[in-house]
C-alpha cells in the first residue's frame, strides 16, 4: 500500500472516531466503519463483529466493556426515519473486528495496525503494517505446509520424507543453497525453522511454491516421494526464475528478526491496547441520531 493511500485511510478513520468526554474513551460506530473496511452488507459485517465478540470473550475480557449494541435512526424516503441496529466499538473492539477480516484487503490490513497502536503517527502505522504483513505471510506458509504434509502422508510419504522434499525445494529456491546452508548463513540454530527468519518476500515465495505443489499433487494424483520431490523442486525453480526476472536472488536477501519475537511483541501490544482503549460507560440503551 502506498504512503499516500495510508494517509487517506488514516484521515478517514480519524474522522470517524467519537469521544465520550466525561469518560475519556474514544469509540467508533460499526456502521461508520462497515464501508471503509470493505463490507457492503450489514449482515456480513455483523458476522465479523460477532466473531470479534467471541474473541473478546475467549481472551477473558468483558464484552460489555468494548462492544455496545445501540439503536441508530437513519433517514428514509420523504423525510422519514427508521431505527437500525448498530454497535459502539472501543479501539480494542475495532482491532478485533479487523483481526477477523481478510488481511489481503488493503483497508483491513491498514485497520489491523491503525487500531493496534496508541500513536497515530503515519510512519509508526506503516512500520506496524510491514510487521503484520510478515506475520500473516508466515501463518499462510504454516497452513500450506501443513496441508502438504497431510497430502504426503496420504500418499505414502512420512515426516522424514516431507522434510527431504521441503529441503530439496529450498535448494531449488535458493540457487543450490540447502536449508542448512541458509541456516548457517543466517546464524540460525538447528532446531529453529528457516522460515522464521526470512523476509516477507521470501516467505511469500516459499508459500507460492508450496501451494503450487499442493495443487499439482492433487490435480495430477502424484504418489511417492520421488515424484512429489520433482514437482516441488520444479515449482520452487519456477518461483526463483520469476524473482530473477526482477533482479531478486532469495539467498542474497538479509535475514530478519526472529518471527517468534515479533509474535510475542504483538501479544504484548494487545494486552496494552485493552488498557489504553478504556471501557465503554455502564450499560444502558443509547439512541443516536
Amino acid at each position: 500500500m502506498e504512503s499516500h493511500d495510508i494517509q487517506l485511510l488514516k484521515s478517514h478513520f480519524d474522522g470517524l472516531s467519537q469521544t465520550i468526554p466525561e469518560e475519556g474513551v474514544t469509540f467508533w460506530f460499526a456502521r461508520d466503519l462497515m464501508e471503509p473496511l470493505g463490507y457492503v452488507r450489514w449482515e456480513n459485517f455483523k458476522t465479523a463483529i460477532e466473531r470479534a465478540i467471541e474473541s473478546c470473550r475467549t481472551t477473558g475480557y468483558e464484552q460489555a466493556d468494548h462492544f455496545r449494541g445501540v439503536t441508530k435512526m437513519i433517514e428514509i424516503g420523504k423525510g422519514g426515519q427508521r431505527p437500525v441496529e448498530d454497535f459502539m466499538l472501543t479501539r480494542y473492539a475495532c482491532y478485533l473486528v479487523a483481526q477477523n477480516g481478510d488481511p489481503r484487503k488493503q483497508a483491513i490490513a491498514f485497520a489491523q495496525s491503525y487500531f493496534a497502536i496508541q500513536t497515530r503517527k503515519q510512519e509508526v502505522i506503516e512500520d506496524r503494517m510491514r510487521l503484520q504483513a510478515r506475520l500473516d505471510a508466515r501463518e499462510r506458509l504454516r497452513e500450506s505446509e501443513k496441508t502438504l504434509s497431510q497430502k504426503l502422508y496420504e500418499r505414502g510419504v512420512d515426516d522424514k520424507g516431507f522434510g527431504r522434499i521441503r529441503s530439496k525445494g529450498d535448494a531449488a529456491l535458493f540457487g543450490g543453497h540447502t536449508t542448512q546452508m541458509m541456516k548457517d548463513r543466517y546464524g540460525i540454530t538447528q532446531t529453529r525453522p528457516l522460515a522464521d527468519f526470512l523476509p516477507t518476500l521470501t516467505i511469500a515465495a516459499k508459500n507460492l511454491a508450496t501451494e503450487m505443489t499442493n495443487h499439482n499433487v492433487t490435480q495430477d494424483r502424484l504418489h511417492g516421494e520421488s515424484l512429489i520431490t520433482r514437482e516441488h523442486e520444479q515449482n520452487n525453480s519456477s518461483v526463483r526464475d520469476m524473482l530473477g526476472q526482477r533482479g531478486i536472488q532469495p539467498e542474497r536477501l538479509p535475514a530478519e528478526e526472529d518471527i517468534k519475537k515479533l509474535e510475542r511483541r504483538v501479544k504484548t501490544e494487545e494486552r496494552k491496547l485493552v488498557i489504553q482503549a478504556g471501557k465503554l460507560p455502564a450499560s444502558k440503551q443509547q439512541d443516536t441520531d
